[in-house]
């Protein structure tokens, strides 16, 4: 007749049995499990599979409000140069900043704006081919030919007037 202690759980029994029996095979087999399981772990992230649901992309700068800007506008401006140089912007065109162009969050882009420098009262005409700018206190980001012809390369920043250019 058994009794209900028989069939009780004994750790020190259990420990005993499995490691005294054929000690080097089951060592084996938890180094090899061991293995095994940090090779799991240390996939290259290419090799783990992509969710089955694409996860949506979060909404960039670059894209262009449904509300335009009326001008006359009157803020602050920023510019961007070398960082920039070849790169593709929104509009599609390669940056070049030795050309007269700018970054405006929604004026349309091939747009002609005159850019006032209040502080001096220079003028030069640029014409919007990208989106920005990035910083929420500025209304305008100048490409740096446009930024020396405003003669604020130095500072930086300054303000300006846009307004929509008299010419073609």
């Amino acid at each position: 007749m058994q009794t209900a202690n028989d069939f009780s759980f004994a750790p020190r029994r259990f420990v005993v049995c499995c490691f005294s029996k054929r000690l080097p095979c089951r060592l084996a087999m938890c180094f090899g499990l061991l293995l095994s399981h940090g090779c799991a772990i240390v996939q290259p992230p290419s090799e783990i599979a992509a969710p089955s649901q694409p996860v949506p992309a979060k909404p960039t700068t670059k894209t262009s409000p449904p509300v335009q800007t009326k001008l006359p506008q009157t803020g602050e401006a920023s510019w961007y140069g070398a960082q920039h140089q070849g790169k593709q912007t929104a509009s599609g065109n390669i940056f070049d900043q030795a050309r007269l162009t700018a970054a405006h969050r929604s004026l349309p882009f091939g747009r002609k704006v005159k850019v006032t420098n209040l502080a001096n009262g220079k003028s030069v005409e640029v014409e919007i081919t990208d989106r920005g700018p990035i910083a929420e206190n500025r209304i305008i980001d100048l490409s740096q030919a446009a930024a020396k012809a405003l003669e604020m390369l130095e500072s930086g920043t300054t303000t300006v007037r846009l307004e929509l250019s008299s010419g073609p």
